[in-house]
């Protein structure tokens, strides 16, 4: 019994606790078994008070004791933790931004007629998006506009003369002015990566303050990288809208060919959806029933959005999915991929497939792929697939049978969309209305990752049971969107039992006025982690229709089980944007007192958002609705 509380506090996911099982019964590690052997871990790189800056180091500062106060080159704790935490901003933006870039050069070699496997899928997009950067779109085709959309995108990240386009084109004009006034607007993504970098060598930037200031507009480019990622997807692939689909590992099928994509970017995974269904026929000559993609982590979420692909699982339980043993390959882009998955795979037969360059994984098979080869490639992954499932098809798998439905695919103007069935001439007026009576009391956007230090999913669902219950409209992106569904928040049919009546309200009424039979689900899934720029759209929109800045309005943010740096970047960014933005794990910068009051008091004066940090997802609600109050009455409501 003590072992079946001890997968319980490793996961809520009754699935992952079936292979945690299994994979104690075969004496595979995993990432819990990893974490155990790490600990206690140091306390020191706990509070950010370690330092590796350069070559006399590692440092480290006592906060409490008879201890070293500063570094070896003079650097107090209060340097120490923000040259930290800038680098974790400037880490974040570099991956977001390097997606959104890989994409600018996909839709370069699209227009150029040198990638033939892509086409401009929403062609509306292509002229809204092309209109806000002044790109003229009278008299032009699609690929002309595309041509020039690609070249902005890619004058975002150098610095030069305008600020970045995809910063202050996607604010309000009030944001675009506090940002202006702090010096917080960027002046090229590439550039504040790059400064952030210099800043924080050995013997530049020594003030606390300023180096947070620098950490800001840091962030305010990855939101400028995350937004453009998401645009020039929709553009590429389609805007999502919505589509019935399921998740968890009872999505894999024993008779059938099962390959997961894993990561974060769809230039890949769209080809493969498209290359699966023309390689059927091969895999039912090599016995099988057929191809069944799956996905995990953030390509998980672009796929299903757009294709109603199932969700086999999200972050830190990826390992669990080649645990069934019915994975014939996992076929990776970049980023959240753990390297003790080709260690995994090895003892249950799956192939892991690197793809890009820049994320080679020593033990894997590499398929170098390329866009102007693109399903010539995801074909040539698709056939190891095939290959390993000849080899596995008499052997037994244990695959969990545990499926939840799903309605993903809410873009911004998927929402709209169901919100002009309501009321075609002011589309926003019944999202308003609702805000103002109070049916609907407040928006938090749950985003981030799982945490192998927080029971997986815990303070996902903690939270967002309490936020639904006091009528908070929730969305979701991201693993956290992935945390969600696996609990059935995403199910229509659990309405009744996880929302207050006046959001049980609004979701039936625009469900019904949309012919959906019911409601919407109690969660609205946004997309990956790129796609919390659709939150900050939303946002925006609403600001404008009320005729204030972001930060009066009763928006909040969560990262509750956050893990990587994109986290961070993304936290701050929310913060820039004026909203009160809560990490549920403890961040490293407690070593500091200035850096710790600063994000979480100071910080409020400057930009309206601040940071909260709470471990316990009970309280970490009630300060969250706590917040949301305080801007209701800050607009009279």
């Amino acid at each position: 019994m003590g072992g079946d509380k001890e997968k319980i506090d490793k996961s809520l996911d009754p699935a992952v606790q079936q292979m945690i099982a299994k994979a104690e019964k075969e004496n595979v590690a995993t990432v819990w078994d990893r974490y155990e052997a790490m600990t206690p871990q140091c306390g020191f790189g706990d509070t950010g008070l370690c330092c590796r800056h350069c070559l006399q180091g590692p440092c480290r500062i006592d906060p409490f004791g008879e201890g070293p106060k500063t570094g070896i080159c003079g650097a107090t704790a209060d340097i120490m933790v923000a040259r930290g935490l800038d680098r974790a901003i400037a880490a974040g933006t570099a991956a977001h931004s390097g997606h959104a870039r890989h994409l600018a050069h996909t839709m370069l070699k699209m227009a150029k007629g040198e990638a033939k496997d892509y086409s401009i899928k929403d062609p509306e997009k292509l002229r809204a998006v092309a209109t806000r950067m002044d790109i003229p779109i009278e008299d032009r085709s699609d690929n002309e506009i595309a041509l020039d959309l690609a070249n902005a995108a890619l004058a975002d990240f150098h610095e030069k003369e305008t600020p970045v386009m995809w910063a202050t084109t996607v604010v309000t004009p009030g944001r675009v002015k506090v940002l202006s006034d702090l010096g917080l607007v960027p002046k090229g993504i590439d550039f504040e990566v790059s400064e952030i970098m210099h800043r924080t060598l050995y013997g530049v930037d020594a003030d606390a303050v300023n180096l947070l200031l620098a950490g800001l507009r840091c962030a305010v480019a990855d939101l400028a990288g995350c937004y453009m990622g998401t645009d020039l997807s929709d553009i590429l692939f389609g805007t999502p809208s919505p589509v019935v689909t399921e998740t968890n590992m009872g999505t894999l099928k024993a008779d059938a060919v099962n390959i997961a994509v894993h990561g974060h970017n769809p230039v890949l995974s769209e080809v493969m959806v498209g290359v699966a269904n023309e390689m059927d026929e091969a895999a039912k000559a090599a016995g099988a029933s057929g191809i069944n993609l799956v996905g995990i982590c953030c390509t998980a979420n672009e796929v299903m959005m757009r294709h109603g692909i199932p969700a086999c699982t999200h972050s830190v339980s990826q390992e669990m999915a080649v645990m069934t043993g019915a994975l014939d390959a996992m076929v990776v882009d970049y980023q959240c991929i753990m390297p003790a998955l080709v260690t995994v795979a090895e003892c249950m037969g799956t192939s892991i497939v690197t793809t890009m360059d820049i994320c080679k994984i020593t033990g894997a098979t590499h398929v170098d792929f390329s866009e102007e080869a693109a399903s010539e490639k995801a074909k040539e992954a698709i056939d190891i697939a095939i290959k390993n499932f000849s080899r596995r098809a008499d052997k037994p798998v244990d695959i969990p049978a545990i499926t939840t439905p799903v309605v993903t695919g809410f873009s911004v103007e998927a929402i709209v969309g169901a919100l002009t069935n309501v009321d075609a001439e002011d589309p926003m007026k019944p999202l308003i209305d609702n805000i103002k009576a109070g049916n609907i009391r407040g928006v938090c956007l749950f985003a981030g990752c799982n945490n192998v230090k927080v029971t997986q999913d815990q303070n996902f669902v903690v939270m967002a049971k309490k936020l639904l219950k006091e009528n908070v409209l929730v969305v979701a992106t991201g693993c956290g969107a992935g945390a969600l569904m696996r609990h059935g928040f995403m199910d229509p049919a659990n309405v009744d039992d996880l929302c207050g009546d006046g959001l049980k309200a609004v979701l039936t009424a625009i469900g019904e006025a949309n012919n959906l039979g019911g409601p919407l689900p109690p969660v609205l899934h946004m997309g990956s982690c790129v796609d919390n720029s659709r939150a900050v759209a939303l946002t925006v929109a609403v600001a404008n229709y009320l005729g204030v800045d972001t930060d009066k309005l009763p928006v909040v943010a969560s990262a509750a089980e956050a893990v990587s740096e994109k986290a961070v970047s993304i936290g701050a960014y929310a913060v820039a944007a004026g909203l009160p933005t809560h990490v549920g794990v403890m961040l490293p910068v407690l070593g500091s007192p200035l850096v710790t009051e600063v994000l979480t008091e100071k910080v409020k004066d400057l930009t309206g958002g601040y940071f909260i940090v709470d471990l316990d997802p009970e309280s970490a609600a009630d300060t969250l609705l706590a917040a949301i109050d305080e801007r209701r009455a800050g607009l009279g409501l």
